[in-house]
C-alpha cells in the first residue's frame, strides 16, 4: 500500500551535483524542497577521514562509492540485432551511489565546452558543407548558446573554487591559458595547481613544437577558498588517492564539500536517503507531473506530491525513470522517431604510454585533476577538410597517483608474473608516464537507451538497455589524434612508447570513462529533443530533467562543468521566469 505524504513545493530526485545545486537555489527562493537519494548519506569527516580514505582495495578495487549492481545494473549490446546481457560488475564506467553521487569519486577536471559545441550541427554544416557530414552521424544543436551558458559556468566554478588560468578574458587572449576557450567574464576563482614533473616535461615538449600548453582546469582547489555559500575548502596535497576516492582534505569540490553543508541548514529542505524513486506521477491529462513515488529501505512505498518535479540523477537513471514513467515517446532507431533514449553517447579514450630509462616522476604524487594540456587537436580547433571524420580530443598529462595495486606499468611482452615481471615492475614504476587524449563521441542512429525486455531489477522493473558501439567517425578520429600525441611523445625521447588509440567494439572489460551522456537531450524542437533550453520537459512544464542526459553529443571534454552549469541554468529559469508565470518557457 502506498502512503501519501503532505504536498511540497519541489521534489528533487538525486542529490549529486545537479540536484544539490537546484535544491539550494530553490530553497533560497523560499520554496519547500524535498530531496530523494537512492544511496546512503555521505559525509567527509565520517566517510572519508584520513585514517580510512587511502584504502585502494576498498575504494578502487571493491568500488565502495559505486552503485551496487545488485541495486541496479544495465544490460549492454553493440547493435540492435544483438540480445543485451547484464553488467555483473562495473568495468567501462562507474555510476556513483549516495549523497554527492559520482561527484564524490570524480577526478575534478572542469572544462567548459567551446562556443561551437552548442551549435555543432549548424557550425560543421556551414563550415564544411552538408555533403562532408559522415552519413552515420546524427548531430544536433543544443538549442542554447555560449552567451546563455557562460554566466552559469562562472557560477559553478565559483561554487567549486575551480583552479586554472583564463585563456580568453572578455575576448582578449591571455598568456598561459587555453587559447581555444570561449570568452570568459572573469578569472578562475583560484590559481592553477602546482605541476608535477610529468606534466611539466610534456608542456615543455609541446611548447617547443609550437603548441600552447595550459594548466588543466581543476576543481581541486590550489589554496584555501570560501565559496559564495560560505563553505570553506582546503588546498590539495597531491595525496595520490583522488579518482575513485572521496577527499579527506576538503580539497576536491563535490556536493558534500560545497553545497550540502549549507543546504542542510535550511529549515525548508528535507533529504530522504536510501530511497529509490519508482515513478514520476502525472495527472489525468498526462501534461503535468504531480509528484513521485518511492520505496524506502524498509520496503514501504510512499507518494510525495509536489508542484515542481526535478529529476537530476545520473544519466542512466534519468533516462530510465522517464521510460518507466511514460514521459515522452521511446526512441525507435528503425523509424528515427521518438526522443526518450535518443542520442546516447560516450567518450573516446586514447593514450600513449612512455617508458624512460633516465627519469623519476615520483608517480605516487598525484591528483585527479592536476596536469597540463593542449587543445590544438580537440573538437573543431583544426581543419577537418578531407579527413573523413569530425571531432577531436583534449590532449593532456594528468598523473592521478600510482597506487600500488593498480599501477604496475611494464612494457608489452612482459610476463604477467614471476621474477621477470617483478624486475620490470621495479624498473618502470618510477620512470613511466602517459599522455592521454579524452576525445569526443558523436551520436549515431543506432546508439540509444531503452528498457530491456528480458532483465529486471529486484523491484521487478525492466533494466536499462544500452545499445552502443564506437562510430567509425570516432575510431578514425581516435587514430588521427593518437598519432598527434605520439609526435609529442617522440619529442620527449622515451626509451619506448606504446600507442593505444581506441579500436574495436565497446566492451565492459576495463574502465574507459564515466562520461555517459544523452538519452534525454535538450534542443529547440520537441521532434528531436526531450527538454527545451531550460531543461524543461516539452509539454510537461513542471517537470525538469537535468544532467548529462541532456547532451545531444559529447565533445572532447569532461562533462561535469557543463552539468553544473546546466543545473544553474535550469534553476535560474525557474526562479526568474517559471515561478512568476508557471508554464512552458520556450522563448524566455
Amino acid at each position: 500500500m502506498t502512503k501519501k505524504l503532505p504536498k511540497t513545493d519541489v521534489v528533487v530526485v538525486g542529490l549529486g551535483w545537479a540536484g544539490s545545486i537546484i535544491a539550494w537555489e530553490l530553497a533560497q527562493e523560499g520554496l519547500n524542497v524535498v530531496g530523494i537519494e537512492r544511496g546512503p548519506w555521505r559525509d567527509t569527516a565520517r566517510d572519508f577521514n584520513v585514517a580510512t580514505v587511502t584504502d585502494e582495495l576498498r575504494y578502487n578495487q571493491r568500488q565502495e562509492l559505486m552503485l551496487r549492481t545488485r541495486q541496479n545494473t544495465c544490460t549492454m549490446r553493440n547493435n540492435p540485432s544483438e540480445t543485451a546481457l547484464p553488467m555483473r560488475t562495473w568495468g567501462s564506467f562507474h555510476p556513483g551511489n549516495g549523497i554527492g553521487g559520482a561527484g564524490n569519486h570524480w577526478a575534478g577536471i572542469t572544462f567548459r565546452f567551446q562556443p561551437e559545441e552548442f551549435k555543432l550541427k549548424t557550425h560543421l554544416t556551414e563550415k564544411y558543407g552538408k555533403a562532408a557530414m559522415p552519413e552515420e552521424l546524427v548531430l544536433q544543436d543544443w538549442g542554447t548558446s555560449w552567451e546563455e551558458m557562460e554566466p552559469h559556468y562562472m557560477a559553478f566554478e565559483r561554487l567549486a573554487g575551480t583552479s586554472g588560468k583564463a585563456g580568453n578574458l572578455h575576448g582578449t587572449l591571455q598568456e598561459g591559458g587555453n587559447p581555444f576557450e570561449g570568452a570568459r567574464s572573469g578569472e578562475y576563482p583560484t590559481a592553477p595547481l602546482r605541476q608535477p614533473y610529468g606534466p611539466t616535461l610534456f608542456a615543455e615538449a609541446a611548447k617547443n613544437m609550437g603548441y600552447k600548453p595550459f594548466a588543466v582546469p581543476s576543481s581541486l582547489v590550489s589554496e584555501a577558498y570560501t565559496n559564495p555559500l560560505g563553505v570553506t575548502m582546503g588546498p590539495c596535497t597531491f595525496c595520490g588517492y583522488c579518482t575513485n576516492y572521496g577527499c579527506a582534505n576538503y580539497s576536491k569540490a563535490s556536493a558534500i564539500t560545497t553545497v550540502l553543508p549549507a543546504l542542510m541548514r535550511k529549515e525548508n529542505f528535507t533529504a530522504h536517503t536510501s530511497c529509490e524513486v519508482l515513478e514520476v506521477l502525472k495527472d489525468s491529462t498526462g501534461k503535468r507531473a504531480t509528484g513521485v513515488t518511492y520505496i524506502d529501505s524498509s520496503g514501504d512505498t510512499w507518494e510525495q506530491p509536489a508542484d515542481l518535479v526535478i529529476v537530476a540523477a545520473f544519466t542512466f537513471e534519468n533516462v530510465r525513470l522517464m521510460l518507466l514513467s511514460g514521459v515522452g515517446i521511446p526512441y525507435d532507431p528503425l523509424t528515427n522517431q521518438g526522443t526518450t533514449g535518443r542520442n546516447y553517447a560516450y567518450q573516446t579514450a586514447n593514450n600513449v604510454q612512455l617508458f624512460f630509462d633516465d627519469k623519476n616522476f615520483n608517480p605516487f604524487i598525484g591528483a585527479g585533476a592536476v596536469g597540463m594540456g593542449i587543445d590544438e587537436f580537440n573538437n573543431d580547433n583544426f581543419d577537418h577538410s578531407g579527413l573523413g571524420f569530425f571531432g577531436g580530443g583534449s590532449i593532456r598529462v594528468t598523473p592521478i597517483g600510482a597506487a600500488p595495486i593498480n599501477s604496475r606499468p611494464v612494457p608489452p611482452g612482459t610476463p604477467k608474473w614471476g621474477s621477470e615481471w617483478k624486475h620490470a615492475t621495479k624498473k618502470h614504476y618510477l620512470s613511466t608516464m602517459s599522455i592521454g587524449c579524452e576525445a569526443s563521441s558523436y551520436t549515431t542512429r543506432t546508439n540509444y537507451l531503452s528498457l530491456d525486455p528480458n532483465y529486471k531489477d529486484p523491484l521487478g522493473r525492466p533494466l536499462l538497455r544500452i545499445t552502443f558501439d564506437f562510430a567509425q567517425n570516432d575510431l578514425r578520429m581516435a587514430q588521427y589524434c593518437t598519432d598527434k600525441v605520439a609526435e609529442i611523445a617522440k619529442a620527449m625521447n622515451p626509451a619506448q612508447m606504446v600507442k593505444s588509440p581506441r579500436t574495436g567494439h565497446w566492451n565492459n572489460n576495463s574502465y574507459q570513462s564515466s562520461h555517459v551522456v544523452g538519452g534525454f537531450v535538450m534542443g529547440a524542437s520537441p521532434a528531436t529533443s526531450s527538454v527545451n533550453k531550460h531543461l524543461q520537459v516539452w509539454d510537461m512544464p513542471n517537470l525538469f530533467v537535468v544532467g548529462a542526459s541532456a547532451f545531444p553529443q559529447n565533445p572532447g571534454y569532461n562533462p561535469t562543468g557543463t552539468v553544473g552549469a546546466l543545473a544553474y541554468k535550469a534553476a535560474y529559469a525557474i526562479r526568474t521566469h517559471y515561478l512568476k508565470r508557471p508554464g512552458e518557457m520556450i522563448t524566455a
